[in-house]
């Protein structure tokens, strides 16, 4: 799948819904397993932090479905003009990580022509070694 197909994909499902001062669905995202099948979900924005990413909802999607290996994952956002592709937050990078050790491969794509491993995101993963 190339990144255009995801990327559509993921842009499919964005539908931006106000609740009081907050907005659901504005942040949506797609992955590609490495078995091929493609999982999306959207952001919940609440308060108190309970909320959580697209990325979130898509990898918890692929997870209930019993695949944890993710070759592919992007996540969009439109606003009011202009569609953009966003980098995973902090979080998620640690997140896509800890679901399994072989998703440090996952291509992270950051535009219709650009992609980066995983592992250039968040280079420090290994366990620290003691200083004493």
């Amino acid at each position: 799948m190339i990144n255009d197909e995801l990327i559509d994909a993921a842009a499919a499902v964005l539908h931006p819904y106000h609740v009081d001062d907050r907005l659901f669905g504005d942040v949506a995202s797609a992955l590609l397993t490495e078995a091929g099948n493609v999982y999306v979900g959207v952001c919940i924005d609440t308060a108190s932090g309970t909320g959580f990413c697209a990325e979130h909802a898509a990898i918890a999607a692929m997870v209930t479905a019993r695949e944890y290996k993710i070759a592919k994952i992007v996540a969009v956002w439109r606003g009011d003009g202009p569609l953009h592709v966003l980098a995973p937050c902090g979080r998620c990078r640690e997140f896509i990580r800890q679901i399994d050790p072989s998703n440090l491969d996952t291509e992270v794509i950051l535009g219709r022509h650009r992609t980066t491993p995983l592992r250039t995101l968040l280079p420090e993963t290994d366990w620290p070694s003691p200083v004493d």
